[in-house]
């Protein structure tokens, strides 16, 4: 994969101590969407790695809001469709839902009802993977509408946190991984 390309972003990622509350490493993302040598490079790896991974993607689901940043470039390159899963109310016409719990409290996603059809393929993109609560009803959302999640795609996998065993027998990926 070129480990030249992933040290250039990994520089690009910018820790926060104690953010957003005491206790929690923040890793931001902002200098590498900042940098457009380095956003480049992010969209060509996810790129490579789809393109050998899965030759046959319909759409790419992007999660609220981060994935909105990398999915619509990465879906552009690959000649194919972007939709969004979005925060609760934010989608007009009819909507599927999914509620799912957080450390601190109750979440809710949405996908438009007709944003894939049965048997599609999609590939699920975020910025980060932390506990996998969040992908993980993104991928409830997208099995609802009887597509296929091909994979769970971020940029960055916080290991401690194991949020991929969230995902159990789905997919994953992550460019570079933190402990």
């Amino acid at each position: 994969m070129g480990e030249e390309r992933l040290r250039r972003l990994r520089d690009r990622v910018r820790p926060f101590p104690d953010f957003p509350v005491p206790g929690v490493l923040f890793r931001d993302i902002s200098p590498l969407l900042k940098d457009p040598a380095a956003f480049r490079t992010l969209i060509d790896l996810l790129e490579d790695h789809l393109r050998v991974s899965h030759p046959k993607i319909d759409f790419i689901a992007g999660l609220d809001s981060r994935g909105f940043l990398i999915g619509p470039p990465l879906a552009q390159r690959l000649g194919i469709g972007f939709v969004l899963i979005r925060k609760k109310g934010k989608l007009p016409g009819p909507t599927e839902s999914i509620s799912y719990a957080l450390e601190y409290g109750k979440a809710e996603l949405e996908i438009q009802s007709d944003a894939v059809e049965a048997g599609q393929k999609v590939v699920i993109v975020d910025d980060l993977l932390a506990t996998g609560g969040t992908m993980y009803a993104a991928c409830e959302l997208v099995k609802r509408l009887k597509a296929e999640v091909l994979e769970c795609l971020v940029v960055i996998e916080l290991k401690l946190l194991k949020g991929s065993e969230k995902l159990k027998s789905i997919p994953f990926y992550s460019l570079l991984q933190y402990d």
